[in-house]
């Protein structure tokens, strides 16, 4: 781990202002008076700022309940309202798992422990992440094909995995992939606009009754439930399997 990302972490600030730690010589590992930026710290190594040990916060895992009007993204960065102004003060440095951008709302997850961020946020993980999506005009489930098997738009090749019928103008929608806008960027390739779009479900971890703007911590034990350290679980194999032709029609939604 780099030097600022693991002084960050321990609550000292932004990476920037960690930053600004080290060049000024207040940062000593081992000892060792370094200004290196780009030094990288290993559990056994014993940091000192300021002559004072350098202790890592517990693991935190918590759900967000994001409300609209609310930006992903580091308080450093905008005079806009962030995220970080819902969860409490006295926390350690928290990242976010998977951003929502600002007119989108729903489960977030937050969490200080960067082995899990990453390995959450890797393409690998195939991790599924289901919305409810309102349009401003009735869905011609026609298109649902064309959803599912992809398209390019302004971020990359985009594709949805699962589309279900909730209403005439309401989707739910299951997505592996994390480009930017890409419900909205998708559904307007064909005319529609959202209207509403709310993430409901994270891997098996839901939304649940979760109040607007609130958070709740996980245990360990729900974060190892929900979050296994194998990735996510995939379908065994089967031999020989047979080509079924996908359906589309309004009568075949589930969920």
């Amino acid at each position: 781990m780099r030097l600022n990302q693991y002084l960050a972490r321990a609550g000292f600030g932004s990476r920037r202002a960690c930053e600004s730690l080290i060049l000024e010589g207040a940062v000593t590992i081992n000892g060792h008076r370094l200004r290196e930026l780009a030094t990288r710290v290993s559990p056994d190594d014993n940091v000192l700022v300021n002559g004072k040990p350098v202790k890592q916060p517990l693991p935190l895992v918590a759900i967000l309940h994001k409300p609209i009007g609310y930006l992903c993204t580091s308080p450093d960065a905008t005079n806009e309202k962030t995220i970080y102004d819902l969860l409490p003060s006295g926390w350690p440095r928290v990242v976010y798992v998977g951003r929502l951008d600002k007119d989108s709302e729903g489960l977030l997850v937050v969490t200080n422990d960067g082995n899990l961020s990453q390995r959450l946020t890797h393409p690998t993980s195939k991790l599924r992440k289901t919305y409810i999506v309102t349009l401003n005009q009735e869905f011609d489930f026609a298109l649902a094909p064309k959803m599912k098997k992809g398209f390019l738009i302004e971020e990359g090749f985009a594709k949805m995995e699962d589309i279900f019928r909730v209403g005439p103008r309401t989707l739910k929608v299951v997505l592996t992939q994390g480009l930017k806008r890409q419900i909205r960027e998708m559904v307007f390739k064909f005319g529609y606009e959202v209207k509403r779009l709310v993430r409901i479900q994270i891997g098996a971890l839901s939304l649940d009754k979760l109040a607007v703007g609130q958070h709740r911590v996980l245990s360990q034990d729900e974060v190892r439930r929900y979050f296994p350290a194998g990735g996510a679980q995939r379908p065994a194999k089967k031999s020989a399997p047979k080509m079924v032709r996908a359906k589309t029609s309004p009568e075949t939604t589930r969920g």
